[in-house]
């Protein structure tokens, strides 16, 4: 791989990476990912789509070949793989159709357990992750009155004589039904008493099934319904007690460990956009090859062609901001600019794919056995979460461009 060339800006300096990278890339992988997904068509999706259910089949098929533990080391029973190769098994599950929020929270919330937690508890976890015995898709963070301002959550763990003593309120702690253990964010100390809003605030790596057997009301879970299938909650912490060994880290430093998460987090979203957009691209193109209008294929008509084209145009611009974006994490270099950056590319690169799809479509496209409704609510997501768009451009134009904070 070519060594990377360093760009300075009035703020820092942004890494450009050359690679060798395609679209294509990885093509044993993506045969694999694809051969598994053909189990699972559209109509799959469709009909869990319409009441919301959990794709259980899906995860556990995904599971049992191995592929939801891309991110473990092979000593502890995982694939070993690197973040640009997790990214092209989500892209490839969008890609047929499918929707990867089911299995990406593994993947990401792997970052800080693997940098960051003890030997211990990567001895206890991770082989049982690994071999699909245990779950970890729930990362606890968001809160009602803090929003994307997290150094602002409230929720806190009280530190006793036996462990920690957790009292708050999130939202947006998605599959934590779903899921054997959960990974939380809370305040330590109050924001008041450090120096620095990012400090005080610990992570924590917490057993459900203890909670859920030992302290049955200390966690209150409240399932929200969104506008795509979305296994999402909120949840109230009851003065839930939690041994002192569920720490990650150091405590305090929390907000610093998700960071590492955060990055992967991004990276692996902007691989799932990847996936809508050429899934849109290719369903458009698909109709407007076979459907006649006024006598001739609709896609011989400029203003049905060009507007696809030009989606085209934006997925694989956003494509290359993504390997750049995952190349450099893989080397352990500074990515947070380049994993913002592609995070912003490629929502915007697959929303405009799916309005492309959708008008290509005209009525059709609002019929469910299409599909594109169904995905064009699922890919409008990823333009506000993980993070919203604006708070990206806000963090290029203050720490790579050197702009004046703005929040």
């Amino acid at each position: 791989m070519a060594r990377p060339h360093v760009t300075q800006t009035r703020g820092r300096s942004v890494s450009t990476i050359h690679t060798p990278y395609t679209p294509e890339s990885y093509t044993d992988l993506r045969v694999a990912i694809r051969e598994l997904c053909s189990n699972f068509p559209n109509a799959y999706w469709r009909a869990l789509d319409k009441t919301r259910q959990y794709p259980e089949a899906f995860v556990q098929h995904l599971t049992a070949s191995g592929y939801l533990a891309a991110l473990i080391p092979k000593e502890y029973g995982g694939l070993g793989l690197s973040l640009t190769e997790a990214s092209v098994i989500l892209e490839e599950i969008q890609r047929s159709g499918g929707h990867s929020a089911a299995c990406h929270a593994q993947m990401y919330t792997m970052g800080a357990l693997l940098r960051h937690g003890s030997a211990a508890q990567k001895e206890r976890y991770l082989p049982e992750l690994a071999a699909g015995r245990l779950r970890l898709q729930a990362f606890s963070v968001t809160e009602p009155e803090a929003g994307s301002d997290t150094t602002s959550i409230r929720t806190f763990a009280r530190r006793d004589a036996t462990g920690y003593v957790v009292t708050g309120h999130k939202n947006w702690t998605s599959r934590v039904e779903q899921s054997d253990l959960l990974m939380l964010l809370a305040r330590t100390t109050p924001r008041d008493d450090v120096p620095k809003a990012t400090d005080g605030l610990s992570l924590f790596l917490i057993d459900l099934r203890d909670v859920r057997a030992q302290q049955p009301d200390a966690l209150e879970v409240i399932p929200v319904r969104t506008m795509f299938n979305y296994a999402t909650y909120q949840i109230k912490y009851h003065q839930m007690r939690i041994p002192t060994d569920s720490l990650i880290g150091q405590e305090g430093r929390g907000f610093r460990y998700v960071l590492d998460g955060w990055n992967a987090e991004r990276i692996l979203l902007a691989a799932e956009c990847i996936g809508d957009g050429d899934w849109f691209i290719e369903r458009a193109v698909a109709y407007a090859n076979t459907v006649e209008r006024f006598g001739a294929p609709l896609g011989k008509n400029q203003g049905v062609q060009f507007p696809i084209a030009r989606a085209y145009a934006q997925v694989r611009a956003a494509d290359a901001m993504r390997y750049q974006a995952a190349a450099l994490f893989d080397q352990g270099q500074s990515c947070g600019a380049e994993a913002n950056m592609a995070k912003l590319l490629a929502s915007e690169a697959s929303w405009a794919a799916a309005n492309i799809c959708l008008d290509t479509h005209g009525g059709n496209g609002f019929v469910d056995e299409y599909d594109v409704e169904r995905k064009f609510r699922e890919t409008r997501m990823y333009q506000i979460a993980p993070v919203n768009n604006n708070l990206v451009l806000a963090y290029v134009a203050n720490h790579v461009l050197g702009l004046p904070k703005s929040y």
